[in-house]
């Protein structure tokens, strides 16, 4: 199975690895996750597990998520996420999950939620070159032609125009893990991370990890 967690972003620094080279990082507070649920194919058509992470106030939630987490005989969390499986796994409801699960060295997926950016312009969303600054040219910023003119007389789907940046699902693949501090339940993770600071990802062992021959 995939060892998933579930993280906040704290921030980014730089600390020096083993060779004395200074690494860019961001700091993630991990865990400790619980296993809220054990989903197997036989009786729900799929095999997933689901864990839970952080504190929520009991009379913040709804009964039947009350129920649902006395079942498991865990307190109530903050966030729910569900992560597939294999056939067999071996979680069982009421397990800790933590980043001891991790190994410095190894490569890791993390999956986030882009900052948002608000209504922005073809230059600033799609990095279009814009038009003549001088000369008597009166379209700077805008994004030129969009289309023909008698046929197919519209504009076809998919072209790039101004509207919505941002904030949208992105997975970012195989980075690093430089430090693990198990104490304080803090992951160091080689270079950038999608969202902004306070946000919550999930980080998962690399899928599409290169392996030496």
């Amino acid at each position: 199975m995939i060892y998933t967690l579930i993280g906040k972003k704290v921030g980014m620094t730089q600390v020096y690895d083993g060779e004395n080279r200074l690494l860019p990082v961001t700091v993630v507070e991990a865990g400790p996750c619980y296993v809220a649920q054990v989903k197997t194919s036989n009786t729900d058509g799929y095999n997933a597990i689901q864990i839970g992470c952080g504190l929520k106030k009991t009379k913040r939630i709804t009964k039947s998520e009350a129920g649902h987490f006395k079942k498991a005989g865990v307190e109530a969390k903050a966030t729910l996420r569900e992560v597939r499986c294999q056939e067999s796994t071996e979680y069982k409801v009421g397990d800790v999950l933590t980043v001891s699960g991790f190994e410095e060295g190894q490569k890791v997926d993390i999956v986030g939620v882009t900052k948002g950016k608000g209504f922005q312009g073809v230059m600033k969303r799609y990095n279009f070159g814009g038009g003549p600054d001088s000369h008597g040219s009166m379209t700077h910023r805008r994004g030129g032609s969009y289309g023909q003119c008698q046929w197919p007389g519209r504009v076809y789907k998919g072209r790039k125009m101004p509207g919505h940046m941002g904030h949208v699902r992105r997975t970012v693949q195989n980075l690093k893990v430089v430090r693990i501090m198990e104490d304080k339940n803090v992951i160091l993770l080689k270079g950038s991370l999608p969202g902004p600071n306070g946000s919550q990802i999930l980080i998962r062992t690399a899928k599409k990890t290169k392996t030496a021959a």
